[in-house]
């Protein structure tokens, strides 16, 4: 799977552990010098990142004989580098989304051809509910392929005379998920010749599935195992919540508009619906960054509703230091572009809620910010310095790095993390006040969304184990 949060292990699983640094580090080499020793001396370039830890991958389950393999696509499908197994035992395509345009396509049914890539010839395919024309374009490309594709049956269908299934990940669209991870587990056992599968059950097609291009497959009775695995599935950086003393932390990668819609409707039955604090303030505070191609004003918009009192914008680097060693001068460009996507975010949000002021009698009335970087060498790092004069009561802040992020967020308030720095002190007025009101909540309540590196870099902070 891919990609990683924490650490370039977790891509390579067995058993649903990561591989060992034992296991890595043999199989790295291992792969990595049977290619340098074989390479074309014409075209004498190594795999590109994604496409090495592809084939080493591949290498590792073949030589630790696993009995089933699940592969995830990268980027697509039909182009993508994992799209070389010619007889897969099974394939799924879950929602589509609109993602990675500039490389799958600016439309849901381009992107849908992308990923119809993956079909093969008499394996059966199975898929989710979709829009009319995406889902058009799914059946063509079985067809063209002679790839059996079936739609699967909402998830109440397997509930039908049965308890509710419990589910391990939080969130509506993981219904679906689990939908098709169970049709596509039940194809490789009945493959398998496993016995006790429990009856199908014949599917009335729901009214919005009548007339859709694709055969709806059955529902059938599920085994305690299937019903166990729905319940005790785990999925770091999805729907995760930490909670540390009077700071909670929700995760969620989503990165698309249709995640960050779902990922909205999980955080505020998550934490907004949660009673006020008795004995004080609950402060909300979003954590952002995108990064490619991503509407970031989109995104943005769909997180307004959710009241919060702070959005906190930084890049995906946990920790920066600004110095003139020659070897980080190109990190340093890197880092400069993504400040400077950080301060354009800044500047949307505040436009974003100056827009929502009239319709919203919660929110203040912020007055528009900018910014420029500018280095601090000594304070090792680079800072935010708003223009003057200086905007008094805007709510957005921008910082040159994670740790700098979480540490003004949690105030000394989160084990796990170190107070911040006084002379490391946020230049924009709305920090210090933030702080006071950071400190003396009851409740901090911190969504972390927009992108998983994002995601897996807070990750790597607040829970120092997953870097073992």
């Amino acid at each position: 799977s891919s990609p990683h949060l924490v650490q370039v292990r977790e891509r390579i699983r067995i058993n649903g552990q990561p591989i060992s640094k034992d296991l890595f580090n043999k199989y790295f080499w291992l792969v990595y010098n049977r290619l340098e020793e074989t390479k074309d001396p014409a075209h004498a370039s190594m795999p590109a990142y994604f496409r090495f830890l592809t084939i080493m991958a591949f290498h590792v389950f073949l030589q630790e004989k696993v009995d089933l393999a699940v592969v995830e696509v990268g980027i697509g499908g039909t182009y993508d580098c994992t799209n070389i197994i010619r007889a897969p035992v099974v394939c799924g395509v879950s929602s589509l989304g609109i993602d990675h345009t500039s490389i799958l396509g600016d439309t849901m049914e381009k992107i849908a051809w992308q990923k119809g890539g993956i079909f093969k010839p008499g394996v059966p395919a199975f898929t989710v509910a979709q829009p009319e024309r995406p889902l058009e374009v799914l059946r063509e490309r079985a067809q063209e392929r002679k790839c059996p594709l079936y739609l699967c049956p909402e998830l109440d269908d397997f509930e039908e005379g049965c308890q509710a299934l419990e589910l391990g990940l939080a969130g509506a669209h993981q219904r679906s998920n689990a939908a098709l991870a169970l049709q596509l587990a039940r194809t490789w056992l009945q493959r398998r010749g496993c016995q006790g599968m429990g009856e199908l059950k014949e599917v009335p097609p729901s009214p919005e599935l009548l007339g859709r291009p694709v055969p709806l497959a059955p529902a059938f009775r599920l085994t305690d195992a299937m019903i166990q695995g729905l319940r005790d599935t785990e999925w770091l950086g999805r729907t995760q919540v930490l909670s540390h003393g009077p700071v909670t932390w929700y995760l969620d990668g989503a990165h698309t508009t249709s995640s960050i819609q779902a990922c909205v409707r999980w955080f505020r039955q998550a934490a907004l619906n949660q009673d006020k604090p008795h004995d004080g303030s609950e402060v909300r505070v979003l954590l952002f960054n995108a990064t490619g191609d991503r509407d970031t004003a989109a995104l943005l918009k769909l997180l307004v509703p959710c009241h919060f009192d702070y959005a906190v914008f930084c890049p995906n680097f946990t920790e920066v230091s600004v110095t003139n060693n020659a070897d980080q001068q190109n990190f340093n460009v890197t880092l400069e572009n993504a400040l400077t996507r950080c301060l354009e975010n800044q500047r949307t949000w505040t436009r974003l809620l100056e827009e929502k002021v009239g319709q919203d009698p919660w929110l203040p009335s912020p007055l528009r910010v900018g910014g420029l970087l500018q280095p601090a060498p000594a304070r090792g790092s680079l800072l935010l310095v708003p223009p003057a004069p200086r905007p008094l009561n805007s709510p957005a802040l921008v910082f040159p790095c994670l740790a700098q992020a979480l540490r003004w967020v949690a105030q000394g308030r989160d084990p796990h993390l170190a107070a911040p720095a006084a002379s490391g002190a946020h230049p924009h007025p709305a920090a210090s006040s933030g702080a006071v009101l950071l400190r003396e909540a009851a409740a901090v309540r911190v969504l972390v969304t927009g992108s998983l590196h994002l995601v897996g870099g807070a990750l790597r902070l607040l829970d120092p184990a997953l870097s073992q």
